[in-house]
């Protein structure tokens, strides 16, 4: 998923800048240019330095020519908090960068070290992006991005399965999408995802949700039941809810057209589309703002507005489930 933002893709450049608050794909970052230098001198010198670790002279001292000219790799973590005397000494460095040492600066982006961000851009380093994922979609893109680079192929429903039951931690999914990799032949589809991930409990906030909207109210009060057990939050089975009611009340005022069509429209994928159109059988206007309302109570009633999240929930999934059979 780092993409490259200068036509330098040689891992042994003199400088890389990788930029970004995403841990994983720093490490990523940091992880192939170490590979490259060792590839090309298995007997490779690697310094790993915080910001507080690199002090003035520090990095002339790592950079100092050797008798016996070894490959260095030396890497700065959180370059933007480097002291203003060290950020000179960097500055110095990248005017005149020693030969046979690769300059790693890991830099969170921002206003904060900017000046160091720009004289290392302006010095033509190799730039790695390393973005914070906070939208599902890019998470979602991540999970394709590692099936690929796996040489597998997984399902649209697979990837966003995988998604909707690992969550948000990178380094956990590319752990899973290595494990499904790993373990299954084929192409793997969303019956293999919940084979091995039925039952997290980032994913069983979903299962709630959509048995509620499907009008199984026994269904939905046992998995939501099951959840409180294993210790999902009630906030996120409360946000899974109104994810739910508000797909439906998107896709049910939504102009008619192909899935692709409306998948554009509404942002959200085709095969998403396919699920809420089969799930809003049975829903009326009236019954999509009552459940609204009955999500809203809920809601309040998990942040401290009552004395019993569990009952605001299960009221609120039985409202929703009566909800969607208003119109049979």
């Amino acid at each position: 998923m780092a993409t490259r933002r200068n036509s330098t893709d040689d891992p042994l450049a003199p400088l890389t800048l990788a930029v970004g608050q995403e841990d994983l794909l720093l490490d990523r970052a940091v992880q192939q240019v170490v590979a490259a230098a060792r590839a090309s001198d298995p007997d490779t010198d690697v310094r790993d330095l915080t910001s507080d670790q690199l002090q003035p002279g520090t990095l002339a001292e790592l950079t100092s020519p050797s008798l016996f000219a070894e490959r260095k790799v030396v890497i700065v973590r959180g370059a933007q908090d480097l002291s203003a005397d060290t950020v000179k000494d960097v500055k110095a460095y990248l005017g005149d960068p020693v030969e046979e040492i690769t300059l790693v600066l890991l830099h969170a982006g921002g206003a904060k070290g900017k000046g160091l961000l720009d004289a290392a851009r302006k010095a033509g380093a190799r730039e790695v992006a390393c973005p914070k994922t906070t939208k599902p979609a890019e998470r979602l893109s991540f999970v394709r991005s590692e099936f690929r680079a796996l040489g597998r192929s997984a399902t649209p429903e697979a990837c966003q399965a995988l998604v909707d039951s690992i969550g948000s931690d990178l380094r956990e999914l590319a752990s899973a999408v290595s494990q499904l990799v790993a373990d299954v032949e084929g192409t793997i589809d969303e019956a293999v995802v919940a084979r091995y991930y039925t039952g997290r409990a980032e994913a069983s906030s979903f299962t709630v949700a959509d048995r509620a909207v499907e009008g199984r109210a026994a269904e939905a009060l046992e998995a939501l039941r099951w959840s409180l057990s294993t210790g999902v939050a009630p906030v996120l089975i409360t946000s899974a809810l109104a994810q739910g009611v508000r797909a439906i009340g998107k896709l049910s005022s939504a102009r008619g057209g192909r899935p692709a069509d409306l998948a554009r429209e509404l942002g959200m994928p085709p095969w998403k589309i396919d699920r809420v159109r089969q799930q809003m059988r049975g829903w009326t206007p009236d019954g999509v703002a009552l459940a609204l309302r009955a999500v809203a109570e809920a809601d309040a009633g998990v942040k401290g507005g009552g004395d019993d999240p569990e009952y605001a929930l299960e009221k609120a999934v039985v409202a929703i489930a009566r909800a969607a059979r208003s119109g049979r």
